[in-house]
């Protein structure tokens, strides 16, 4: 699904998923660079992210999959 990653306002950062009109914050990254690894987002879904540089620039939408754990 098409997601898109931006940094929020205290730092961290949130995903907002357009088809669903919702945003959640990151609440837990796999990898510390955020990038090609499972992220847990506030509602509890756990999302893989697609292998990117850790310098690029957000906001940025990617093709992520909703994983089961």
């Amino acid at each position: 699904m098409k997601v898109m990653i931006r940094k929020n306002a205290t730092g961290g950062h949130s995903i907002y998923v357009p088809k669903k009109d919702l945003e959640e914050p990151i609440l837990t990254m796999e990898k510390p660079g955020l990038w090609g690894g499972k992220v847990t987002l506030g509602n509890g879904w756990i999302l893989e992210l697609p292998e990117m540089e850790a310098d690029t620039k957000l906001p940025i939408t990617v093709e992520a999959r909703k994983s089961e754990g």
